[in-house]
Formats: structure tokens, sequence, C-alpha cells
């Protein structure tokens, strides 16, 4: 019984997730953005400017299912954007997909905002050229929040990606260990508008830019800036 239950429950979460249509895409990349104006508006409780200044990566994943009983899955759709590397600023957003499996004791529903910081390319080259493991490609860790990052410094230097998690209106570090992001290729292509386009080519810019793209990008230079 409790198999059968975990099976529909994982199906649910996994398969009934379509290919988001072209305003749908434009819904989430608003969607992060939204996400990420609600965490600096308490500075208290929000992302350490000082992290934000040296990522060289954001990822925001809104509205993130996690469904449980006995064993769990967790599953988001969201946007990766890089930092340019020479001139500092943000490129247009990466569709993305994070898949999660976990077990022991455990019921219910939860929705929560993922926000994951990398700190170097490392992790970013291994999920630019396929799926990507939290944990096993990279070291991660529950990323501290607040004004002062100074009690965050071991944390900083150790781990490569620091991850947040938002739920019920709380901010807070959390472990994403074994969950698992990959490319969403399809959304790329049709919010850009292309049948083809590579991480890379947004990245660098070869793309047009959205009015969505651009408010998101305008978000992050306001709140981490160098």
């Amino acid at each position: 019984m409790i198999k059968t239950l975990n099976f529909i429950l994982l199906l649910l979460l996994f398969g009934s997730c379509p290919v988001l249509a072209e305003h749908e895409q434009e819904n989430l990349v608003t969607l992060a953005d939204e996400v990420l104006r609600d965490i600096f508006t308490i500075p208290e409780r929000s992302i350490p400017p000082s992290l934000l200044s040296r990522a060289q990566a954001i990822a925001i994943i809104p509205e993130v299912m996690k469904v449980g009983f006995v064993v769990g899955g967790r599953y988001g759709k969201g946007v990766l954007v890089m930092k340019n590397r020479n001139t500092h600023a943000w490129s247009d957003p990466v569709f993305l997909q994070l898949k999660g499996g976990s077990l022991g004791f455990q019921i219910g529903v939860q929705s929560s905002d993922i926000i994951l910081v990398f700190n170097n390319r490392r992790g970013l080259n291994s999920l630019v050229n396929g799926q990507f493991t939290l944990g096993a490609d990279a070291a991660v860790a529950a990323g501290p929040v607040g004004r002062n990052a100074a009690a965050a410094t071991d944390v900083k230097l150790q781990a490569e990606i620091l991850s947040y998690s938002r739920s019920r209106g709380l901010f807070a570090g959390v472990s994403l260990d074994g969950s698992s992001l990959a490319i969403d290729h399809a959304a790329n292509a049709l919010f850009y508008g292309r049948d083809e386009v590579t991480p890379r080519q947004i990245f660098s810019g070869e793309v047009r830019s959205p009015k969505a793209a651009q408010v998101l990008k305008n978000t992050l230079r306001k709140h981490a800036k160098r």
C-alpha cells in the first residue's frame, strides 16, 4: 500500500510537469524576480550582499513542490543567471529543472522558493554540459542570512554552492544534497524564439533579451553590486 501511494505521489510530482508555453516561461522569469525582490525587503533575513557580490551565478527556482509519504520527492522549474567574468554584468536567464528524492519519515505537500548561489565556475561548467547533482558534483551548504557575512566566511570558502529556501514567509539555508539540476533546452528555445539555443549562447548575449529578462537582470544589478 505504501509503495503504491509513493508511486502515485512521485508520478504526480515528476510526471505531470509539461514543457511550459512561451507566456508561462515569461511568468516564471517574472516570478523569479518577485522572489528576489521579496527576499531583499528584509535585510536581516536575506542573502548577505557580500556573498552576492562575489557570486558567479544565481539560480532561482520558485514554488518548488515537495511531496512525501515515507519516500519523498522534490520538483521545480527555475532560471539560472550568470555573471560575466570581465564586465560583471548579469546574463539573460537559462531555464532549468530541479529534481530530488529523499527517504525517512515524512508526509505531506510543501511549496518553497529555492535560491542557489554559485561561488565558482566548476559546478556551472558541469551543469551546462549535462545533468548536475548537488553534493556530488559540487559541495553545497545551507547559506547564511543577514547583513553580516563575517561569521559565514568558513562556509563561503568551503562550499561551491550556497542554498537557500523560503517557505511560508520564512527564509533560511537549506540542505539540497542529492538533488539534481538539468538545463531545460525546450524551454530555452521557446523563450528565445529559436529552434536551438545553447546555454553558452544565452550567457554570452548571442540571443535577443526579452523584457522579462531585463527586469530580472536589473534586480540583480541593484542588489548584487560589486
